[in-house]
């Protein structure tokens, strides 16, 4: 009689340490998923940066002013006018 208690109670010993082995098993693989999943997104952070920076230097340099003018006076055939042609207005 008691060593049937005493096997029941190994018993349930064993299935609580297998299923303790189990769960690390599980936390352990999601872990490395998940770690891996960080790695993945950290490279796409980096690579978004340096396509952000790329990104800001073209838009400073297709809206710079030397650039606005030489298409206005190759493209449009605009030109600056001279002093003399110049107006003031004044403003009250």
């Amino acid at each position: 009689m008691l060593n049937e208690g005493v096997t029941s109670l190994t018993m349930l010993f064993l299935m609580l340490v297998i299923a303790s082995a189990l769960g690390l098993v599980y936390v352990k693989y999601d872990a490395r998923l998940k770690f891996n999943q960080l790695q993945k997104e950290l490279h796409e952070q980096d690579r978004l940066g340096v396509e952000w920076s790329r990104l800001q230097l073209e838009h400073n340099t297709w809206g710079s002013n030397n650039r606005i003018q030489e298409l206005a006076q190759k493209d449009l055939k605009l030109q600056v006018p001279a002093p003399k042609q110049i107006i003031y207005i004044k403003v009250k």
